[in-house]
């Protein structure tokens, strides 16, 4: 068995509340093992067979929508892409660790549209970028908040869809993995 963490995007925010234990249930009603939730933004790890993470984003999309009537985006990394998420991106221990994030993407964008996100984004603020495997690595140097490097900018930039953890709570998922 392979142990994976499902990164869900936009639960418990945006009107998309969903309790952990609903979660939690859904995944074990699949017969995924040793499921656990962390924190109460949609974080589940598990165990399940070892397999390509793009079926299993899938299975997590249809089974969002058809149980909780929620439309999001999951993206499924095993214990070492999680530990990669962290140790791999440049701005760990240089930034502050709430402030650095990695954001997971659905599939690796191309360096065209990388750079046409640094080219637009270089006159909005303070950030800095990379690029990672199915990643983009963050510090958001002044805060996510005030940011206007935002996910829907990115997201448009890059032509695909991403959530993002900071490094914290990466570590701390990585920790349980």
């Amino acid at each position: 068995m392979t142990r994976y963490c499902a990164f869900f995007a936009s639960i418990n925010v945006g009107g998309n509340r969903l309790s952990m234990a609903d979660l939690r249930y859904a995944f074990e009603r699949e017969e995924f093992e040793n499921v656990e939730t962390v924190v109460a933004s949609g974080n589940v790890l598990f165990d399940y067979d070892e397999r390509p993470t793009e079926g299993l984003e899938d299975l997590f999309r249809h089974m969002m929508l058809d149980r909780f009537d929620i439309a999001t985006f999951a993206a499924v990394r095993n214990r070492d892409e999680v530990r990669s998420a962290v140790e791999d991106n440049p701005f760990t221990g240089i930034g502050q660790d709430h402030l650095v994030h990695t954001l997971f993407l659905e599939r690796q964008p191309e360096q065209a549209r990388f750079d046409k996100l640094v080219a637009d984004h270089a006159l909005r603020g303070p950030e800095k970028i990379a690029l990672g495997p199915r990643a983009l690595y963050v510090d958001y140097v002044e805060g996510v908040g005030s940011s206007k490097l935002t996910s829907a900018f990115i997201e448009r930039r890059l032509e695909c869809r991403g959530t993002a953890r900071n490094v914290r709570s990466l570590a701390r998922i990585a920790g349980k993995m």
